[in-house]
């Protein structure tokens, strides 16, 4: 497996997927034919049927600089090697180009086809979460202090970088007001959310209250092209973020304990990535706020030193429960259903945790087979609910 950098991206909003990774694809044909009289770009798959709504035309012109770029949406073909397909060419001297295949494959990472990987390389010779423990166990160490012995001490400068960015959206989002843009007219929730908190007498309605303000306020920063981290993407940046927010301000955890977390639910987003999806296009929201709940959930597990078993028990139990959730965004915005879902799923990390310390032992289903399920899920899964907006709310909801 690469490195937990390979998960947490800063950026902006609101699509890892469907603005993160074409920008980037185009950024590198752009400095492959810097002298290229126009551009033409054809999305296919999800880029195509919801790439309005997300924004990727805007986002790939914004890579362009004044040189004209034609982009064509094509819904028809779906013979394609990723849902998340795009064709580049070039016009120079007068001729066209070759196209440059690129798939958007999740998280903002981008894969062109022909050409190998140019990242970095792998960081962990382990590629299971059963592998991964065994190790834990057998030099009995925490799972963080894995992840620290293979990315050395210097991954806490990210990691602090990572949070700054994480409590920025949650502050800025808190301060937001207006209506998110295209064409909704959702208004901003956060702020609202945060005013009945502090309002609140019931101390169990206060808490819940507040982390839907933390997780609203990261969700609605995306929305509004705002910088979030993907976690494991912009879609399901806020589960993540509100939870550990929600846990510091309670229980008074040190920024260090914050980073150590942050690197345990980042091992588990790499373990979907790696064995599985985190791309909604490909597998449905199961891999996006699925993937998210799993990694806050074994997050919480590292804050309140639960040990590897329980670790791995309540990011089985929040993965196992999104098993099936697709991704229908009306309008292709990232914000019906997508804002209540990361809310909904920083609640459900919590009560994963609390189940999974309370029924320790007796589990029956490991995380990499839920993993694995997850993906089998996915593919079998029809495209109408595969981020496409063709299928479920986004067909039926009308104005």
């Amino acid at each position: 497996m690469k490195s937990i950098k390979d998960i947490y991206k800063i950026g902006k909003g609101p699509s890892s997927s469907h603005t993160m990774g074409p920008a980037k694809a185009m950024g590198i044909f752009v400095s492959e034919h810097p002298n290229a009289e126009a551009y033409e770009v054809t999305l296919f798959g999800s880029l195509s049927d919801t790439g309005r709504g997300h924004g990727t035309d805007v986002a790939i012109k914004s890579m362009c600089g004044k040189t004209p770029v034609e982009i064509i949406f094509n819904s028809i073909d779906r013979d394609l090697p990723h849902e998340n397909t795009m064709d580049i060419r070039a016009l120079e001297g007068g001729v066209w180009s070759e196209s440059m295949r690129v798939m958007s494959v999740g998280g903002g990472d981008i894969k062109i086809l022909g050409r190998t990987d140019g990242g970095a390389g792998d960081v962990y010779s382990e590629s299971t979460f059963a592998e991964i423990a065994a190790v834990c166990k057998k030099e009995n160490i925490t799972l963080s202090e894995y992840v620290i012995s293979r990315e050395g001490n210097e991954i806490y400068e990210f990691l602090a970088d990572v949070w700054q960015v994480m409590s920025s959206a949650i502050h800025d989002g808190l301060l937001a007001s207006g209506i998110l843009p295209g064409g909704l007219e959702v208004e901003k929730k956060a702020k609202q959310l945060y005013e009945r908190y502090e309002q609140e007498d019931s101390p169990v309605t206060r808490e819940k209250v507040l982390v839907c303000a933390y997780a609203y306020a990261v969700s609605e920063q995306n929305a509004d092209n705002g910088t979030i981290v993907t976690a494991p993407t912009c879609g399901a940046c806020a589960v993540l973020p509100s939870v550990l927010k929600y846990m510091q301000d309670k229980h008074g955890f040190s920024d260090r304990k914050i980073y150590d977390a942050l690197a345990v639910a980042d091992i588990i987003g790499n373990l979907v990535k790696t064995n599985a999806s985190i791309s909604g296009a490909e597998c449905g929201c199961q891999a996006e706020v699925g993937t998210a709940c799993s990694m806050a959930s074994a997050a919480l597990c590292e804050l309140f030193d639960m040990g590897i078993d329980k670790l791995e028990y309540a990011a089985e139990i929040a993965f196992e429960h999104h098993l099936g959730l697709t991704c229908d965004p009306i309008c292709g915005l990232v914000q019906i259903p997508c804002i209540e879902r990361n809310a909904v799923a920083a609640m459900r990390a919590i009560d994963a945790m609390s189940l999974a310390n309370f029924l320790s032992g007796s589990r029956k289903i490991s995380l990499d087979l839920v993993i694995k399920t997850m993906y089998e899920t996915g593919k079998d899964l029809s495209h109408l609910y595969r981020e496409t907006s063709e299928g479920g709310l986004a067909k039926l909801y009308r104005k």
